[in-house]
């Protein structure tokens, strides 16, 4: 074991233009919000790789596809049939040219879309790979931010 200290690396990828990239990474966060809004549990786990490990809000993981489609169905049908989130792109970042994380912020809304939430009730952190021209999620964690009260 080297005790010999090194500055630890900057794990960025600006070698491409990541415009689209970034869009197209959007675009599957807003499908999860769609899928979310309208209790549509396949387009929820439509950009989830089959192997992908999704954390929920409870520390529960579900490891691979089907799964996370079963919790999501019996989520979706059960205690959160009559809920709404509006979600927000915080951060999207490229570790390489096809590796990718993102943050989002969630609240509440009423099913018109009104928010509830003042802030941001959960933040998820995404990992993405980009593969056969398109991002698939690899892995997903829900966290529930404290609210003051």
């Amino acid at each position: 074991m080297s005790t010999a200290k090194s500055e630890a690396p900057v794990i960025a990828d600006d070698s491409v233009d990541h415009t689209a990239d970034r869009a197209a990474i959007a675009q599957v966060i807003r499908n999860v919000e769609t899928a979310y809004n309208t209790n549509d549990a396949e387009l929820m786990v439509a950009d989830l790789a089959e192997n992908a490990v999704v954390g929920n809000a409870m520390g529960v993981l579900q490891r691979g596809r089907e799964a996370v489609l079963e919790a999501s169905r019996a989520g979706l049908a059960g205690f959160l049939k009559d809920e709404y989130v509006r979600y927000e792109v915080l951060e999207i970042a490229f570790l390489r040219p096809d590796v990718a994380i993102a943050h989002k912020g969630a609240r509440a809304t009423t099913a018109e879309g009104q928010p509830i939430d003042r802030d941001d009730a959960m933040r998820a952190l995404y990992v993405l790979v980009k593969q056969d021209g398109r991002w698939w999620v690899s892995a997903r964690q829900n966290t529930l931010v404290p609210q003051a009260g």
